[in-house]
């Protein structure tokens, strides 16, 4: 969220809350909390409104987001609530935390022989008291166990012991357990001992004992842990053992889960004695660590947790059950699945000593993959604790000072939830720590357990920082317990174990029980008897609650929306309200609820309404008012009520219905106010004839006065309030202004301390309240203290005059000059002034004149010259002229060297190409060099540059090789430098691509990646995921010149993947994804012709993909086609079958088969048509039948076809038959009869029965049937329920008729009863036997028959889906399902809870669906809560249902609001539970009901109103109850800035100042100015400035450029543009310019005045503009433009023009040319060897000048023998290759001046 406009990152955000701190006086107090914010919060703490500094006591650690407040030797006054704020750009939050000093407890005396002994605890008449409570024991199984307990108190405490909460008689098995009451120790209470014999593992647990009496409840516990001997166990003592009811026994069930995640194992036991329970993993015994906890849930079942499971916690667990009566066990095969990405590198278990470090490492698959370190759930941010360090593919976490604490499971996650696990083990004086936190709910028991390295050591348990009571503490050998019995909501803190300098610690929470509110009053009434007063009855609520309760009563005035508490009422009754109750008159309505512990009632309001009127007093009365002439007068009192009242003013009533007015025209104006209690008069602008007046105020019960005293105003100064400091330079008009309350009012300026008497040079003058000291043109003597007096007032003004600073106009930069040996060297610094001081300083020291050193002043030319430098004068000079200095930095090199730079041998490295540049620096800039490369000199070309630029020389490379490499000599005369030159091949550089390359293909495609190499020779490898790759049919390298490619001729979707183009020096990257091809239907190519079948012939529709994985979907007429119902959809590679099993007319339509889902796949269709067949026959099935007939009787052949319709004729031996006679036809549709009655012997014979499409043949023989015999008689059959009984007979003739009978019915074939014959064997199949099925059955054949007796045994009714356990929460509806293995009959299975047959209940329904039986349990309650059971006659199941109390759930949660400053929030959310007390907190700080703040609760819906909001109110808004929290986040708009009045078009004369204006709706807002559509910025001549909500631009001097269209915006809104209009000034010479004359070396100034002070000109020199610098200086004074221009050259003659604006002057320069003369001469005599050269210099006073060389009187001229050279003022002769005939007498000619030089030469 944002808090303004803009995206300035996350507000502060608190992760951890400061939690609050008891300590006792003199400990150490630590609050810390955890706060995230981007950028990071400025974190501060405050206490009672001020902000905490750092001292000796008080420090303020932070480290990361985590930030503490430290505070030692805690004292009494440091008790209070601490702040924490925390601010950024983009926000601020809070969180506060109460810190508690408790005074230490006083040391108890000890008591004197003479004295008598104090009585002992709870001898006294109270409550109970424990004198020794029991203590916490180990022991192995069959020890015995006492547990004592001394409780003192009267009357005489009644003692009980419970275990885990349960009275000792409910415990499942306490049979040796033994209570002993006795008397306690001295007779002064009563004890009770709990003796457990044979202890047995079952039998660990919390053992509390209560004492209780009629004044109180006292209780204490001790835990008791029994652990299994190494040994085998004893035997229980002697009893009927009841056998264990085993779990389900079946085989291992699989359990799967992801690695990383937990797994959980719960078993359910029963038996008695209470079973033992052993956990086994692949057969080893498991012990509880770090990640495998094993616990006992509140319902009664054995848990083993495996915590974030890994690949080696996967095999085979056992929960193993075992008392004296046997053993069971339950298995469970464990599976984790490892995920696809893994670490590379897993983390390992590592080990650290207390105080000291240490580190996890692991290793990820890719270097880019981001990883995030916990420590079990809670998530490690990096600070200096926890050190996070990446490097490449390695993770590494550094644990910093470890702690108990610190021990733990810690993970390393990456993407997709993949971790690794490792274990920390912290070794120290604690071996096994706390939980990090332990949740409990209220009234139950809490246990916390510490292991500790050494023995008997002594441990101390605190909470909060305040130690816990010994009762409740208990220590054996290594182990130490703190056992809290029924556990409150004041129990919950910060638990901690010391011992020495290891602690560790716990957050122990107690999660409430929700408890209902009290319910409301009943028979409210109101009665209003007396005047001004009201009776309010009530009766208390039905049922009365069970804890103290309160009454309170609120008002509400007709017409307003708020309830306002009167007052709380203890007792119900009667209650009467006065009219002093209410603040101001008006009707009132009344309410009242009941308020407890745990909550409040609903409002009972009050029927009617009654008027109230509140009575007046004077709460502060008038008083008498004193002022001045000329100001407002204010009288004011406060009364205890609002009402109205009337003011006096001399005795006159003031209007009240008029607010301001006057008591009598021209008189004096009042305004009358009134604000809530407080009434006001204003007399305005009082005068000192209104003195005296009386002023008077009457209302209802009140009356009071006060006078008027008007005094005469004094005198007092305005401006200035304070001294004033002044600072002038000479000749500078300095002015002093005083301004006095009062006009022409007399006062006296002093200077000193002395008076001050006007002259010429200091006027003085008094102007209304203004006073005046004017000094016309101030010099140094004027500086002082002045002083403006009068009446007992003064004004100080100090006055500083100073000299005009001087500065330095010539040199304004570092300047450095080179010379050789013997050489002139002048240094010139030209200063403002012309009789400035100025001190020369060289490396330092000042500089003195000598012999050596001149030191010259021509005005405001100042020079240092060396006539003869040396290498010693070299150095760095200085020019100090006041304040400023330049700056000098002379180098005299020794002719003897010619080469400056570089003075050692040079080594330059190169790539191929590159531009190599190797310089050289001389000390002559006329030096010549020659460059060789490996002792041959170089040759210039385009490959090879040669430069010269003054005393530099360069050799340049553009585009070097590697065949330029060599040694390269810069030489001159017998010196020289040397280069070294190394060129190298440049690194193999990638060309194309230069950014990453995604590319996506289909399979079978060809996929080519190229990479583009800056050189062709360069090898490169390729790698795909990680793997180089090799060259194979299905990935081919290629290269080309500068160009690689990876080709993939046909690839596939697992092709895809990241591919590397490594070169060494760089790499190219590419992504490469292979989708799969789309499908296409190979065959057939196109839809076949429709396909015509006959029904009930099979159909195959079949089709062949390009792609045998690709999914296919049948319709059939647009409907989808399902697997079944005669249809079968098969999958062969890429072919795809449907196949109808018989076809019939409803399959018959268009199929269609489309390859994939998405729309406009492709798709192939089949065209199906089903046809009536030809009617055929059904039966008879064989082609010829025998038939035989008795004589006599009737022959009858039956033919069955498949469908009516179709001709039939019959045949006897070929001939038709017809129907007549004896012989009938009898056609019925489908059945065809012949009957021939009467048979005779000549109608045997063949008979045919003929049809166009089909025929039967029977053989009929007319002859006398044979006896008929039964061959094998029926047997009898005993068959389970449902199964199928079978009963066989043979009888012969084989054709005999058989006639069965059932209990002696005959029996009629149907479903369940089937006749059959197979020859001479008949069969009756009874199907699906019931009980009522049993009876006999007979089969009769002719005259004889057969009986067998049936047998139908009840089957078992046996559940094949049992019973699971199951947890609901309050208010759900709950389903218990079985499923049995038959369908039993009504009643056939009985439910039952905790043994017992279920009560009638409405909220329970059992219901039977066939195999299925369910038992309904709606709307649970807790008392729900149990074992329930299904038992049949033969197998019976049971689960346990536990119920949780109802979980408060948000409906509606919290939603941010986004308001404008100013606004009001409505924050509102909608929970699961009426009458929820919760708690709404800004920023961690708890919200109250204000005028700002209104919170409302009305059944399921809470909100929050909050009004008048600003920007710092921008924040978290949170609402708390139980454990639910809801937040939502409230950000504060400022209100969009606007423009009230915007600039206007503006016209100024150049030189003058423009101010635009505009002004804003606020006064902290940004403007932004624009010209011409250009942002403009501050600068010398342009100010923006603020003033409150005015926002002005200025632009001093303006001039035409600065005309143009001028807006100004904020934020979106803009206004303008208006034009600015620059009129040119008029400008005029006054005084011309004069002509001037001056010699070579002088200065010249030229002086112009012109009509306008703001004016700039412009000056021009021989049509040259002039600028200041150098030898050229300008400035103005006033209307006076000078121009002094020094150190005249001939050459600077000519035309002075000097221009403002339209005006111009111009003068003339005249330069008179000063005689050529010598500066430095050469030596009188010079020596020379022979075949030297020989070298002759002179300086002269001016550059550019001519001069003669002449030997022996001779002029010489330049040639190979002599050089004449030039630069500057010096000029030199060369003479080469000297010879004993070249000495005699040289003479260099300056014009009128000349110097002589006489050449001896030496040598051969």
């Amino acid at each position: 969220m944002k808090a303004g406009s803009g995206d300035q990152g996350s507000p502060p955000c608190f992760l951890r809350f400061p939690r609050p701190v008891r300590v006792v006086s003199g400990a150490e107090a630590e609050l810390k909390c955890v706060v995230l914010g981007e950028p990071p919060p400025i974190v501060v703490w405050e206490k009672g409104g001020q902000q905490l500094a750092a001292s000796e006591r008080l420090s303020f650690p932070a480290d990361g987001a985590e930030h503490g407040l430290l505070l030692s030797g805690a004292l009494p006054t440091d008790a209070g609530v601490y702040v924490c704020r925390a601010r950024n750009a983009a926000g601020e939050a809070y969180a506060a935390a109460a810190v508690t000093v408790l005074e230490p407890p006083a040391p108890e005396p000890e008591p004197q022989p003479a004295e008598r002994p104090l009585p002992p605890p709870g001898s006294g008449e109270g409550a109970p008291v424990f004198l020794t409570g029991p203590c916490s024991q180990w022991v192995l199984r069959g020890a015995e166990v006492v547990l004592m307990c001394q409780v003192g108190g009267l009357p005489e405490p009644t003692l009980y012991w419970e275990k885990d909460g349960m009275a000792l008689d409910e415990v499942w098995d306490s049979s040796h357990f033994a209570l002993e009451p006795g008397r306690a120790a001295g007779g002064t209470g009563v004890s009770l001992a709990l003796r457990i014999l044979a202890a047995r593992l079952p039998d660990s647990g919390v053992y509390v004992c209560h004492a209780r009496n009629a004044h109180g409840h006292a209780q204490a516990g001790a835990l008791l842990q029994v652990h299994q001997p190494p040994e085998s166990p004893p035997e229980d003592p002697d009893e009927t053992p009841t056998p264990v009811v085993e779990p389900l026994k079946c085989a291992p069930k699989t359990f799967w889960v992801n690695e990383g995640k937990h797994a959980k194992f719960r078993c359910y036991v029963m038996g008695k004695p209470e079973p033992e329970i052993e956990w086994h993993w692949e057969g080893r015994p498991l012990l509880p660590d770090r990640r495998r906890l094993m616990y006992r849930d509140r319902d009664g079942g054995f848990v083993l947790k495996v915590l974030y499971c890994q690949a080696k916690d996967r095999g085979l667990y056992v929960c193993a059950a075992r008392n004296s009566a046997g053993q069971t066990l339950s298995a469970v095969q464990l599976h984790v699945k490892e995920p696809r990405l893994r670490f590379t590198r897993p983390l390992q278990d590592v080990e650290g000593r207390e105080h000291g470090i240490v580190v996890l490492e692991c290793k990820v698959p890719n270097s880019r993959i981001p990883t995030a370190w916990f420590r079990e759930d809670q998530r490690l941010l990096p600070c200096r604790k926890y050190e996070q360090i990446e490097e490449g593919t390695v993770r590494r976490l550094i644990i910093h000072r470890l702690k108990a604490d610190d021990d733990g499971v810690y993970l390393c996650e990456m993407r997709g939830r993949v971790r690794t696990v490792a274990n920390v083990t912290v070794k120290g004086p604690i071996l096994k720590r706390l939980p990090r936190k332990l949740d409990v709910l209220e009234g139950e028991n809490a246990v916390l357990l510490v292991e500790t390295r050494e023995a008997g050591v002594e441990g101390h348990w605190s909470r909060d920082g305040e130690e816990l009571p010994a009762t409740c503490q208990s220590s054996c050998g290594h182990m130490h317990a703190l056992v809290l019995p029924g556990v409150t909501r004041e129990d919950a803190g910060e638990v901690t174990f010391n011992l020495g300098n290891s602690r560790t610690t716990t957050l122990l929470r107690v999660k409430c029980i929700k408890h209902n509110p009290p319910g409301p009053p009943v028979m409210a009434e109101m009665f209003k008897g007396q005047k001004n007063t009201v009776l309010l009855t009530w009766k208390p609520p039905e049922p009365p609650p069970e804890t103290s309760f309160i009454y309170r009563l609120e008002r509400q005035e007709v017409g307003s929306e708020d309830w306002i508490q009167c007052f709380s009422i203890e007792k119900a009754g009667a209650v009467e309200v006065p009219g002093d109750c209410v603040p101001a008159e008006g009707d009132y309505r009344f309410r009242i609820c009941t308020v407890s512990e745990h909550g409040r009632s609903p409002h009972i309001v009050f029927h009617g309404s009654a008027h109230l009127v509140p009575t007046a007093r004077l709460v502060k009365g008038l008083e008498d008012v004193q002022v001045y002439d000329g100001e407002d007068a204010i009288f004011s009192l406060d009364l205890s009520t609002i009402i109205q009242g009337i003011w006096f003013l001399n005795g006159e009533e003031l209007k009240c219905t008029e607010p301001e007015g006057q008591v009598e025209p021209g008189a004096l104006r009042y305004r009358m106010e009134q604000k809530g209690l407080q009434h006001r008069l204003i007399l305005q602008t009082v005068k000192h004839q209104d003195s005296g007046a009386l002023v008077g105020f009457s209302c209802p019960g009140v009356q009071d006065s006060a006078a008027l005293t008007i005094q005469e105003s004094p005198v007092h100064i305005l401006n200035p309030q304070d001294k004033v400091s002044l600072t002038f330079t000479t000749s500078d008009r300095v002015v002093l202004t005083c301004e006095l309350s009062r006009m022409d009012f007399p006062a006296t300026w002093y200077k000193d301390g002395q008076k001050v008497e006007e002259s010429e040079s200091l006027v003085v003058k008094m102007d209304g309240r203004r006073h005046r000291l004017i000094l016309p043109e101030a010099n140094v003597q004027d500086s002082g203290e002045f002083e403006c007096r009068t009446e007992g007032v003064s004004a100080f003004f100090s006055v500083t005059v100073q000299d005009p600073p001087v500065h330095i106009v010539d040199p304004q930069e570092h300047v450095f000059v080179h010379a050789i040996t013997s050489e002139c060297v002048m240094l010139t610094c030209v200063v403002d002034q012309e009789d400035a001081l100025v001190r020369w300083y060289k490396d330092g020291q000042e500089v003195e004149e000598s012999d050596f050193v001149m030191l010259e002043n021509d005005g405001p030319h100042h020079r240092l010259v060396l006539p003869a430098a040396q290498p010693p004068d070299g150095g760095e000079f200085q020019c100090v002229a006041g304040e400023e200095r330049a700056y000098f930095t002379v180098t005299i090199t020794d002719v003897s060297s010619w080469i400056v730079y570089p003075s050692g041998k040079v080594y330059v490295a190169a790539v191929r190409l590159e531009r190599v540049v190797l310089t050289c620096e001389l000390c002559r800039p006329w030096a010549e060099v020659r460059w060789t490369k490996d002792g041959e000199e170089v040759v210039e070309s385009p490959a090879l540059l040669l430069q010269k630029e003054d005393t530099i020389r360069r050799l340049v490379l553009p585009a070097v090789q590697l065949e330029d490499s060599g040694e390269y000599l810069c030489e001159i005369d017998d010196e020289s430098a040397s280069f070294t030159v190394t060129v190298t091949e440049p690194p193999v550089r990638i060309i194309y691509p230069r950014d990453e390359v995604t590319l996506i293909a289909v399979s079978l495609e060809c996929v080519v990646l190229m990479c583009e190499l800056s050189q062709e020779d360069a090898p490169v490898r390729w790698y795909k995921d990680g793997l180089e790759v090799e060259e194979s049919e299905a990935l081919v390298l290629e290269s080309d010149g500068p160009r690689r490619r990876l080709v993939l001729p046909a690839a596939q979707p697992e092709d895809g993947g990241e591919f590397v183009c490594d070169a060494g020096d760089d790499s190219a990257f590419f992504t490469v994804t292979v989708t799969e091809t789309p499908v296409q239907f190979l065959m057939p190519e196109r839809a076949p012709s429709p396909l015509c079948v006959a029904p009930g012939e099979p159909v195959v529709l079949s089709c062949e993909l390009s792609r045998a994985s690709a999914p296919v979907f049948w319709s059939h007429n647009g409907e989808p086609v399902q697997d079944g119902e005669g249809l079968e959809l098969q999958a062969e590679g890429p072919r795809r079958i449907l196949c109808i099993r018989a076809a019939d007319p409803g399959h018959a339509g268009l199929y269609t088969c489309q390859a994939g889902a998405a729309p406009g796949s492709p798709s192939l269709s089949f065209t199906v048509q089903v046809t009536e067949p030809p009617v055929r026959v059904v039966a008879p099935e064989a082609a010829q039948t025998r038939v035989r007939s008795t004589p006599g009787g009737d022959l009858e052949l039956v033919v069955h076809l498949s469908g009516p319709g179709a001709p039939v004729r019959w045949y006897k031996d070929g001939e038709r038959l017809a129907s007549q006679g004896r012989v009938q036809l009898e056609p019925a549709g489908a059945r065809q009869v012949l009957r021939v009655r009467g048979a005779r012997s000549g109608d045997a014979g063949e008979y045919l029965c003929d049809m166009p499409q089909d025929s039967r043949i029977f053989i009929v023989s007319v002859e006398e049937l044979p006896p008929v015999k039964l061959i094998s008689e029926l047997t009898p059959l005993t068959v389970h329920e449902g199964d199928d009984a079978t009963f066989r007979c043979e009888v012969s003739p084989p054709d005999a008729d058989v006639t069965w009978l059932r209990n002696g019915a005959v029996v009629t074939p149907g479903p369940q009863l089937e006749m059959a014959q197979n020859g001479s064997s008949h069969t009756l199949t009874i199907r699906g036997c019931q009980l009522q099925d049993t009876g006999t059955v007979t089969a009769r054949a002719g005259g004889t028959s057969t009986s067998a007796r049936l047998h139908v045994r009840e089957t078992e009714l046996l559940f094949l889906r049992r019973l699971q356990d199951m947890r609901a929460e309050e208010g759900q509806d709950v389903c218990l399902e079985v499923e049995t293995g038959r369908v039993g009959t009504a009643g056939a299975v009985r439910w039952m809870r905790g043994g017992e047959p279920l009560p009638l209940d409405s909220r329970l329904t059992m219901a039977q669906d066939g195999h299925i039986h369910r038992l309904s349990i709606h709307g649970v309650i807790l008392a729900d809560q149990g074992t329930y059971g299904c038992e049949s006659h033969h197998d019976r199941t049971l689960a346990r249902l536990s119920v949780r109390p109802r979980q408060l759930k948000a409906l509606r949660p919290l939603e941010d609001v986004t308001i404008s400053e100013g606004g009001s929030a409505t924050f509102q959310l909608e929970l699961s539970q009426e009458g929820v007390t919760g708690e709404w907190a800004q920023g961690g700080v708890r919200l109250q009901p204000g005028p700002k703040c209104h919170i409302h609760a009305e059944g399921h819906t809470h909100r929050l109103e909050l009004s008048g909001l600003g920007l710092a109110d921008s924040g978290c808004i949170s609402f708390t109850a139980d454990s639910l929290r809801c937040a939502a986040r409230l950000s504060v708009r400022e209100v969009p800035v606007t423009i009230v009045r915007g600039p206007q078009n503006l016209e100024v004369t150049e030189g003058d100042t423009a101010t635009l204006e505009c002004e804003l709706s606020q006064a902290l807002a940004d403007v932004t100015w624009e010209k011409d559509g250009r942002e403009l910025t501050p600068s010398p001549r342009l100010r923006l400035q603020a003033l409150g909500t005015r926002r002005l631009l200025q632009l001093r001097r303006c001039c035409s450029s600065d005309a143009g269209t001028y807006s100004c915006a904020v934020g979106t809104t803009r206004v303008g543009p208006v034009r600015l209009t620059v009129r040119e000034r008029a400008v005029s010479v006054l005084c011309e310019l004069q002509s001037v004359q001056a010699r070579e070396g002088d200065s010249a100034r030229f002086e112009c005045t012109v009509s306008e002070t703001e004016i700039t000109g412009r000056w021009e020199l021989g049509g040259r503009p002039l600028r200041a610098g150098g030898r050229v200086r300008i400035r103005q004074e006033g209307k006076k433009h000078i121009l002094v221009l020094s150190s005249l050259l001939a050459e600077d003659a000519g035309e002075v023009r000097f221009q403002a604006g339209p005006a111009q002057s111009l003068a003339r320069l005249e330069v008179e040319a000063l005689p050529l003369q010598m500066c430095r001469r050469p030596p009188r005599e010079k020596t020379v060897l022979a075949g030297r050269r020989a070298v002759l210099e002179v300086t002269v006073s001016r550059s550019g000048s001519h001069v003669c060389w002449l030997w022996e009187g001779v002029e010489l001229c330049p040639g190979g023998k002599y050089e004449m050279r030039s630069h500057g003022p010096t000029h030199s002769l060369v003479i080469h290759d000297v010879q004993p005939e070249d000495q005699g007498s040289y003479c260099c000619q300056a014009g009128q001046d000349s110097a002589h030089t006489q050449l001896l030469v030496e040598g051969d």
